[in-house]
């Protein structure tokens, strides 16, 4: 995705950012340095050196800031940025959890009933294909209990802004040790997703 078009809107206080799908409204308070009334902006535009997926504003002070597209989507909690945000979380927990157990990748794809080369298409960060199902079975046999817990979103529409809050979903794995009666160690583990 990239951006076409940046204009400010000093009414809202906000960059208008204009994509082929969407136009997103950017808050002046996430920006730093922060545009205000004593250091206004002069000038803003896509910039090329970005890729186009990103702007750079510079303020009447001389000071300059980039603002990347990824932070614009987040701020909006644009739906599929925070899905591919959320597989990004869950595909770093999977990786680390597979280096630790110290089992070999061929008897966790033979486990999984896939092949060496899809297992690590899985555990790639930058693969936004793989299914989430194939995730939670590679999860679940690294000894990982994975729930997702679904919550209201702090704002109530897409077309607001958020002000002052952080506003991406995050991902908590946690691994707890538990006694069970017959005096064996229980692992449990619980994976909770916030929006």
């Amino acid at each position: 995705m990239k951006i076409n078009n940046v204009i400010t809107n000093g009414r809202r206080r906000a960059f208008e950012v204009e994509t082929d799908r969407e136009t997103y409204l950017f808050p002046y308070a996430k920006c730093d340095p922060a545009p205000n009334s004593a250091d206004r902006v002069v000038s803003v535009y896509p910039d090329p050196e970005m890729g186009l997926a990103g702007f750079t504003y510079e303020l009447e002070s001389g000071a300059e800031g980039s603002v990347h597209l990824d932070s614009v989507r987040e701020v909006n909690r644009d739906p599929e940025y925070m899905a591919d945000l959320l597989m990004y979380q869950l595909s770093i927990d999977a990786q680390k959890r597979l280096a630790a157990s110290g089992e070999k990748v061929r008897d966790v794809a033979a486990a999984l009933a896939t092949s060496p080369a899809q297992l690590y298409r899985l555990v790639d960060q930058t693969n936004y294909t793989k299914s989430f199902r194939q995730l939670v079975a590679l999860l679940n046999y690294l000894g990982c209990d994975v729930g997702v817990q679904v919550t209201r979103s702090p704002r109530a529409g897409r077309s607001q802004m958020t002000a002052g809050r952080k506003s991406k979903p995050f991902v908590r794995v946690s691994r707890k040790v538990q006694k069970t009666p017959a005096g064996s160690l229980n692992r449990a583990s619980r994976v909770t997703t916030k929006a």
